[in-house]
């Protein structure tokens, strides 16, 4: 098993988490009060290319949190995510 430092991005608005080769090891996610779908994409720039994970939240829903087991779900190009109005998300790579 291979060790790596685990680091985490915050987002709060659609966009990049991180540029590069990287794992997503977990994720906490408070949804505030629009019900829709987290997106992560394998992708450094935009919502394009490869959909790795996708979340369903709802309105009502308390703050999720996920541990990835094992090495963690490896995005090749970098972590993008698209949140619904009113989310946040911090994701822990590495």
């Amino acid at each position: 098993m291979m060790q790596t430092d685990v680091k985490a991005g915050h987002r709060d608005t659609s966009g990049v988490v991180y540029v590069g080769r990287t794992r997503v090891r977990g994720y906490q996610v408070a949804p505030g009060g629009t019900a829709g779908e987290i997106q992560f994409w394998d992708n450094a720039t935009t919502n394009a290319g490869k959909e790795l994970i996708t979340i369903n939240i709802t309105t009502n829903a308390a703050v999720i949190a996920t541990l990835i087991p094992g090495e963690g779900i490896l995005f090749e190009n970098g972590v993008y995510v698209v949140l619904p109005a009113s989310a946040a998300i911090t994701v822990f790579y590495g």
